[in-house]
C-alpha cells in the first residue's frame, strides 16, 4: 500500500470501469475521494456499490463543459475539506467511426469531454493546489495516443491532445510545486472488451507480448504510483501501462 493519509483527491469519470478500480485503489490507500459522474443514475450507482464494500464516498455529477459549475463545485469541496491534493481527469468516451461516418457534431462531442473537461477541472483545481504549496493532476491518455487507430479519428486526436496538455501544464506548474502526468493505458479488461467476441478477444491478446489483457486495477496502480511522494521527482510524464504493446 502507498499512504494516500489525508488526500483529497477528485477523479472525473470515476463511476464505471478503470475510473471505478482507480477509486477503490486510491480510498483502499486512505484517500478522502470524491468522484465525478455524467449523471445522477451512475454516480448513485456507483456510490452504492461501493457503500457495500464498506467505503464512504462522496459524489457530483456536474456538466465538466460548464467551467461555472465546476468551479463552483470545486470550491464548495475545498471549503469543506481546506485543501485539494489531487486530480484525476478520467471522464472521456471513444469512437470507431471511419471519417466519413463522423459528423462534426461527433468530432466536437469527443473533444469536449476528453479534452475541454480536463481543462475546466484542472482550471478550477489549480489555485486551490498553488495556495496549499502544491499537489499532483493526472490525465488519463491511452495507448491510441502514441500509435493512432484505424477509425474513430475523434479519439486518438483527443488523446494526443492529452499528452500535449500534460506536458505543457506539467511546465507551468513546476515551480508550484504540481506535479502533472498522464497514464496511457493498453487493452483493459473492462465490461466493454469482453462484450466483444471471444475470437477478437483472443487476436487483442495475441498482439500483447506479456500475454494478457490489462486489468483495471494494473491501471489503477499506475495512478496510485503517480500520486504518491514515490513519484515526487516524475512530471510531464505520459506512462503506458500496455503489457508492451506495439503497433
Amino acid at each position: 500500500m502507498l499512504n494516500l493519509q489525508n488526500k483529497v483527491v477528485i477523479i472525473t469519470g470515476g463511476t464505471r470501469g478503470i475510473g471505478l478500480e482507480i477509486t477503490r485503489t486510491f480510498y483502499e490507500n486512505n484517500a478522502k475521494v470524491i468522484i465525478f459522474g455524467s449523471k445522477k443514475e451512475t454516480v448513485d450507482k456507483a456510490i452504492e456499490e461501493l457503500q457495500k464494500e464498506g467505503k464512504d464516498i462522496k459524489g457530483y455529477y456536474p456538466n465538466l463543459n460548464d467551467y461555472e459549475e465546476i468551479n463552483n463545485i470545486v470550491k464548495e469541496i475545498y471549503n469543506e475539506n481546506g485543501h485539494i491534493d489531487i486530480l484525476i481527469n478520467n471522464a472521456g468516451i471513444s469512437a470507431n467511426k471511419k471519417i466519413e461516418d463522423t459528423s462534426s457534431e461527433d468530432f466536437v462531442k469527443i473533444m469536449d469531454i476528453n479534452v475541454n473537461a480536463m481543462f475546466n477541472v484542472s482550471k478550477a483545481v489549480v489555485p486551490y493546489m498553488k495556495n496549499n504549496n502544491g499537489g499532483v493532476i493526472l490525465n488519463t491518455s491511452s495507448m491510441v495516443s502514441i500509435y493512432g487507430q484505424p477509425s474513430g479519428i475523434g479519439y486518438p486526436t483527443s488523446k494526443f491532445a492529452v499528452n500535449g496538455f500534460t506536458k505543457s501544464l506539467a511546465r507551468e506548474l513546476a515551480p508550484f510545486n504540481i506535479r502533472v502526468n498522464a497514464v496511457a493505458p493498453g487493452i483493459t479488461k473492462t465490461d466493454m472488451i469482453e462484450s466483444l467476441p471471444k475470437e477478437m478477444i483472443n487476436t487483442l491478446v495475441d498482439s500483447i507480448p506479456l500475454g494478457r489483457m490489462g486489468k483495471p486495477k494494473d491501471i489503477a496502480n499506475a495512478f496510485l504510483f503517480l500520486a504518491s511522494d514515490m513519484a515526487s521527482y516524475i512530471s510531464g510524464v505520459v506512462l503506458q501501462v500496455d503489457g508492451l504493446a506495439r503497433n
